[in-house]
């Protein structure tokens, strides 16, 4: 089983708010006094957080599913619930998030501690206390708490890497990788070893410079248009500052031009910036060389050439960083939709939608009869019947909120 999962299916649901208490004070001969109901809790909310600790999204590939706690319900004495606790997804640095059915990108959590809300916890309910006034003196109803939302998400990885190393499979890339740094990638005389990409991190002690190099599966021709896992490789290029490009001197099936065209192809074809990104082309496994190659040259087995390599990538790099911004993460905000919006679902059927006209009906005892009125004079406030008149319902049609339904009666 490997240990590396950069793409993985997500779902998250925020905690459902408390329901709202009904109570009334008793103090000594008074058996009912003033309502003291208290409110419900906020449901807690699932947070996607950026964690330089974590390498993969090995730990949402068998388990996709995250909820947050619901918040506790009101009691008596005008106590409040409890809040839920937010659950938080920690993820790689360098993950893009996405809505697993329109794959639109709503989030891109570049460096450690960036956070996307991606579900919110639904409100607490009110309880009595909050429905006091002039006119109701002794209310006996109180809210249930929302319902926390949900959705389905797509998690992607994009490695966050100073150095990609691209060229085709076995031109020696891990080889190179487990010398220069302290990576173990796994080594061997035959094509697609490395079938999920490896960092690495080099360190130049004299100098006190650094750089993250990242061992990437090899490429094939036509993996731009998906051939093989040509998408899954190549999108590991796309955040690399530098693009080093190993030939394979040793091939006996294509020349270091060939294979050099190749790679530009494809590369091109998969992003046509990526030509543009500073690269180092090397021809690897000198030792066992068949080709001649008018460029930079080295055996990573025997170490020849690898320091003026290795050199000549720090000084790319150091020119990258300085030359370009940081790269920023960004979220896409919901905002809750206001307002009501009328939707006829059949002949005679209506259903409304709105947060605000949601909450309105959301009672625990839609029989009680101030419950009722006030649902009534909330859902005027609204404008619930002067929407339910411009989209053209007729008189006895059934009228969805929620779960509660009542037939529609236009306004006098």
């Amino acid at each position: 089983m490997s240990g590396f999962v950069d793409e993985c299916g997500l779902n998250v649901r925020g905690g459902d708010g408390g329901a709202g208490c009904v109570a009334f004070r008793r103090e000594g001969p008074v058996t009912k006094g003033g309502p003291n109901g208290g409110d419900g809790g906020k449901g807690g909310d699932v947070w996607v957080v950026a964690d330089r600790n974590v390498a993969s999204l090995l730990a949402y590939r068998d388990h996709p599913h995250r909820r947050a706690s619901n918040g506790v319900h009101g009691k008596g004495k005008d106590m409040h619930g409890r809040a839920g606790t937010d659950e938080l997804v920690t993820v790689p640095e360098g993950t893009v998030v996405r809505d697993l059915y329109t794959g639109e990108v709503v989030a891109d959590l570049v460096r450690h501690g960036d956070r996307w809300m991606a579900a919110a916890g639904g409100r607490g309910g009110r309880g009595n206390a909050k429905f006091l006034s002039n006119r109701r003196r002794a209310p006996d109803f109180a809210e249930q708490g929302e319902h926390g939302e949900e959705r389905w998400l797509r998690l992607e990885i994009k490695l966050m890497a100073d150095v990609a190393l691209v060229g085709f499979p076995n031109a020696g890339k891990s080889t190179f990788i487990s010398r220069i740094s302290a990576a173990k990638p796994k080594i061997a005389d035959y094509p697609f070893t490395t079938l999920e990409p490896h960092l690495g991190v080099v360190r130049d002690a004299d100098e006190g410079r650094e750089m993250v190099v990242a061992d990437i599966p090899g490429l094939i021709e036509g993996a731009a248009e998906g051939r093989g896992l040509g998408h899954t490789f190549l999108r590991h290029v796309e955040r690399a500052r530098v693009l080093c490009m190993l030939i394979d001197l040793g091939s006996t099936e294509q020349d270091p031009a060939t294979q050099e065209r190749i790679l530009l192809h494809e590369l091109g074809s998969y992003r046509p910036e990526l030509l543009e990104r500073e690269r180092l082309v090397v021809g690897s496994k000198a030792d066992v060389a068949l080709h001649e190659f008018d460029g930079l040259r080295m055996s990573a087995v025997t170490g020849e050439g690898v320091p003026t390599v290795v050199g000549r990538l720090f000084d790319l790099v150091a020119a990258a960083r300085t030359s370009e911004p940081e790269p920023d993460a960004f979220v896409i905000l919901r905002p809750v939709p206001e307002g009501v919006r009328v939707v006829r679902e059949a002949e005679h059927q209506w259903r409304i939608t709105g947060r605000e006209a949601e909450r309105a009906v959301a009672f625990n005892d839609l029989t009680n009869p101030a419950a009722l009125a006030f649902v009534d004079d909330r859902l005027r406030r609204l404008g619930v019947g002067k929407s339910l008149a411009r989209a053209g319902a007729a008189p006895g049609d059934v009228v969805w909120i929620g779960a509660f339904s009542f037939d529609y009666e236009p306004d006098e």
